[in-house]
């Protein structure tokens, strides 16, 4: 693309939401519940809970400025860590010390239908995968290109044209990503490792060396990503397709609708006590776990599902990243510009349907770069065909093009931050332990295991925290949020007609 196209880069749409455990003393999990100065969880726009009580979850606005939203999360970090007494925020992946699933509290909504329904909703999950693989740690990066951008690959069209036509490029975006995106855990994986707790009782092949208390696989990257970790065998037969919109929908409704022996055994409301929404293949749609989702901001009462067939596709979210255990806030700027890069890349580049082959396909190169991605020379397949090429040849492949791309983005915002992004990363290609996972087990070795290692740097972050000064927000504005969030729930609690089970058999109407 030519710089002449205007400043198509200056207006990149990005929203970051970072998760991170609630910790103390000796990097053990904390079981206090979400602290009051933080507001509700149900309704606080910036500061919420994922699966447990005791793992926050912080939300940017979408942002097309990288200062601001790094400015945002450390403003985030900041107020959430002044309100958690002597807690500390967890700066990995993987979690710390862990006596038991029992232990770990579901993250708790009020008393609202809605809020009942999300801690439901996480029951759900306990039963269905246990508790243990729900508090892993990541970072979602929310990414959107701008209308200006689209006026120039497609020129004039009328409002329907133009939502098929971005709804398609993006999906030829997501299956670029699908068949490139382990160069992310390849350059960011930042969970070689794990705490012994974590695997307790579970079967694994997979062959461990230890360091103390510590477990991990000397070539690992991300065993966030992998079986062990944030994925689920249940839904490998789903072969939901992303070839467009109509095929993803349909693979997704019918998982919706799809009942499952395996979770019909469990039940569903059992001696009047409910234990999971109800047992199909995905509960809700939000069960589909998947490296990248295409997404739309839903009405008031609108599902995903129903956003994106109403509107197509508004964003994408990117959901293989791990922690950054070497950034206070989880991620890098480097990291920003590299997703920024690769994203464009994916939508730019020829993306060709795929079958449920290729699916395949992709699926074993990303276990490969996820279980052993720093083994130098390691080979990864190119389609269905048998061709094979080492990693560190297709990756160089890619960057000599996303170089192009760099000095266009350059050219707009002025400044060499692409370049200087593609050139430290190139690095890395051929010398890979210079990537996240290959310092963070260096470290873990150095300081004798990776309890160690969290509780160091949660310490230096604890205290980078506590005297930070505000830069996007203030604390009148984060107090005044988290005043509003616990009035907005009150409302919302008071203002519900209908008992949890009239609200949950409306809800699932659409299902019969």
């Amino acid at each position: 693309m030519a710089a002449s196209h205007g400043e198509v880069f200056k207006q990149l749409g990005r929203g970051i939401e970072r998760e991170t455990l609630r910790y103390h003393e000796q990097g053990k999990l904390a079981s206090t519940p979400h602290a009051k100065g933080l507001g509700s969880p149900l309704t606080n726009k910036w500061i919420t809970t994922d699966y447990s009580e005791s793992l926050l979850e912080f939300i940017t606005p979408v942002s097309h400025d990288i200062p601001t939203i790094i400015s945002q999360l450390n403003d985030i970090h900041h107020f959430s860590q002044s309100k958690m007494g002597q807690e500390k925020l967890w700066p990995l992946s993987m979690p710390c010390f862990v006596e038991s699933d029992d232990s770990i509290q579901l993250a708790q909504y009020g008393t609202s239908n809605s809020g009942q329904m999300k801690t439901l909703y996480r029951k759900g999950l306990k039963h269905r995968y246990g508790s243990l693989m729900q508090i892993i740690s990541g970072v979602h990066f929310n990414f959107s290109f701008p209308e200006a951008l689209w006026d120039n690959l497609f020129g004039e069209q009328s409002e329907q044209e133009r939502q098929q036509s971005k709804s398609d490029a993006y999906f030829g975006l997501i299956r670029n990503y699908y068949r490139f995106g382990w160069l992310i855990p390849y350059f960011f994986g930042a969970s070689p490792a794990l705490c012994s707790s974590f695997v307790a009782g579970r079967e694994s092949s997979l062959p461990f060396e230890k360091i103390g208390e510590t477990l991990y696989l000397p070539k690992a990257t991300s065993l966030r990503l992998s079986d062990l970790g944030y994925t689920n065998d249940a839904q490998s037969s789903l072969k939901i397709g992303f070839n467009s919109i109509e095929q993803y929908l349909e693979g997704l409704n019918k998982a919706i609708r799809t009942p499952s022996e395996e979770f019909a055994k469990i039940g569903v409301k059992v001696d009047g006590d409910y234990r999971q929404l109800n047992s199909n293949v995905l509960q809700i749609e939000n069960e589909l776990y998947a490296p990248i989702r295409p997404k739309r901001v839903a009405e008031r009462g609108e599902k995903p599902s129903e956003a994106l067939e109403r509107g197509g596709v508004e964003y994408i979210e990117v959901r293989s990243l791990d922690v950054n255990p070497f950034s206070p806030i989880g991620i890098s700027e480097q990291q920003i510009r590299f997703l920024d890069l690769f994203l464009t890349w994916s939508l730019l580049t020829k993306s060709d349907s795929m079958d449920n082959c290729e699916l395949e396909c992709w699926r074993e190169n990303w276990n490969k770069v996820i279980l052993e991605g720093r083994t130098p020379g390691l080979e990864l397949q190119i389609g269905c065909q048998g061709e094979r090429l080492s990693l560190q040849k297709w990756a160089h492949r890619v960057f000599d093009e996303l170089e192009q791309i760099a000095a266009v983005m350059d050219a707009q915002q002025g400044g060499e931050e692409y370049a200087k992004t593609c050139f430290a990363l190139r690095q890395c290609i051929d010398n890979p332990e210079q990537t996240i996972s290959g310092q963070l087990l260096e470290l873990t070795k150095e300081l004798g295991g990776l309890g160690k290692v969290g509780c160091q740097l949660g310490e230096e972050y604890y205290s980078q925290r506590m005297s930070h000064q505000y830069q996007a927000y203030s604390e009148k504005l984060m107090e005044e949020e988290a005043t509003r969030s616990i009035e907005a729930q009150r409302e919302i609690e008071q203002s519900d007609q209908m008992t949890f089970d009239e609200f949950l058999e409306d809800y699932f109407s659409y299902l019969k």
